[in-house]
C-alpha cells in the first residue's frame, strides 16, 4: 500500500494557489512590448509554483486574455472610483494583488486587502523591500467568519467616508447563498459606497467545468454564476452602476486571437450574456430601496 506521505502534493492545494496562477498572466502582459498595464512584481509573487500551475491548465495561454482584461478592466474602474471620491478600497480575498504599489493612486488613500494568513504572510514577504504608493494595510481573516467579518466592516465604515470594495476572483468559487449573505453584509455600513466584482455566465461555468484542470475542479471548484447576471445582487441592496464585457475589451485591446475575434464581433444582450459563455466586470453601487 502507498503511504499517503508519498504522494504528490496537488499543485492547486487551495483557492488561494490560484492567484499565483492569475499573476503569470499579470507577468507576461507585463513583459509585452505593448502592455496595457506593467506589474513588476507579478513574477516574483508568482513564483515557480505559479508557473507550474498555468503550465498545468489544460486551457494554457488561451486563457491570458480574459485575466489580462479583468486586471485593465478593474484598474480602470478603480481610478474612476478614486477620482470621484473614494477615500478607502477595501479588496476582500486580495490574493497577490499588487496595485497600492504598481498604481497611479493619492497617497492619502487608504487601501485595505483582507486575506488568509498564509498568502498575505508570503506576499509580505515577496514586497518586504517595496514601498506601497498609499497607505496601505493587510488584515488577516477568514471571510467566513461571520461574527469576525461583520466586526471587520463596521470597523473599516467608520474610517472612511466612500469606501470602494473590490471582489476580483472570488465570489465565482462561492455558493450562490454565500454570495447573496456577503452582498447583504457589504450593503449595511453606510460608507460602502460601491463595488467592483467580475461575473460569469452559466454557459461559461459549464464550459469551463469541462476544460479546467480535475486538480481545479476538485480543489477549487466555480460555483457562481447567476443566471439573473448583475440583477443578483438587486435584492441584497446594491443596483447596477456599468458593466463591461471581458469578451469585447479583450477585442478592443488586441488581446484574443483571430478565431475569437469572430465572437467578440456579436451583440450581446441580457439573454446572451447568460446563455452564453460569458464574463464581466461590474461596477455596484449601494441601493437605496433594496
Amino acid at each position: 500500500m502507498t503511504d499517503p506521505r508519498d504522494r504528490a502534493e496537488p499543485l492547486i492545494r487551495n483557492v488561494s494557489d490560484t492567484a499565483r496562477w492569475v499573476a503569470v498572466y499579470r507577468a507576461q502582459e507585463t513583459e509585452r512590448p505593448d502592455a496595457i498595464f506593467r506589474d513588476p512584481f507579478a513574477r516574483r509573487l508568482a513564483g515557480s509554483r505559479g508557473e507550474q500551475i498555468a503550465r498545468s491548465m489544460p486551457l494554457g495561454g488561451d486563457n491570458a486574455w480574459s485575466m489580462i482584461t479583468r486586471t485593465y478592466l478593474i484598474d480602470q474602474f478603480v481610478q474612476a472610483e478614486v477620482r470621484r471620491g473614494a477615500d478607502m478600497v477595501v479588496n476582500l480575498a486580495a490574493g497577490l494583488d499588487s496595485r497600492p504599489y504598481r498604481m497611479s493612486l493619492p497617497a492619502s488613500l487608504q487601501w485595505v486587502e483582507v486575506d488568509l494568513p498564509e498568502i498575505l504572510t508570503y506576499k509580505e514577504e515577496i514586497l518586504r523591500d517595496e514601498k506601497p504608493v498609499c497607505k496601505l494595510e493587510r488584515i488577516r481573516l477568514d471571510l467566513s467568519d461571520l461574527a469576525a467579518r461583520h466586526r471587520l466592516f463596521a470597523d473599516l465604515a467608520a474610517r472612511a467616508r466612500r469606501v470602494l470594495l473590490i471582489t476580483e476572483g472570488l465570489l465565482i468559487y462561492l455558493t450562490p447563498e454565500a454570495v447573496a449573505e456577503l452582498a447583504k453584509d457589504l450593503s449595511v455600513p453606510p460608507s460602502f459606497h460601491s463595488w467592483i466584482l467580475d461575473l460569469a455566465s452559466p454557459g461559461l461555468l459549464r464550459m469551463l467545468a469541462r476544460r479546467m484542470s480535475a486538480n481545479l475542479n476538485q480543489t477549487a471548484p466555480f460555483r457562481f454564476a447567476p443566471r439573473e447576471g448583475p440583477a443578483f445582487f438587486k435584492p441584497c441592496g446594491w443596483k447596477l452602476v456599468e458593466v463591461q464585457s471581458l469578451l469585447q475589451n479583450a477585442a478592443r485591446l488586441h488581446r484574443l486571437k483571430w478565431w475569437m475575434k469572430l465572437f467578440a464581433r456579436l451583440p450581446e444582450t441580457e439573454t446572451s450574456r447568460r446563455d452564453r459563455p460569458w464574463s464581466g466586470i461590474c461596477l455596484l453601487a449601494k441601493d437605496a430601496k433594496p
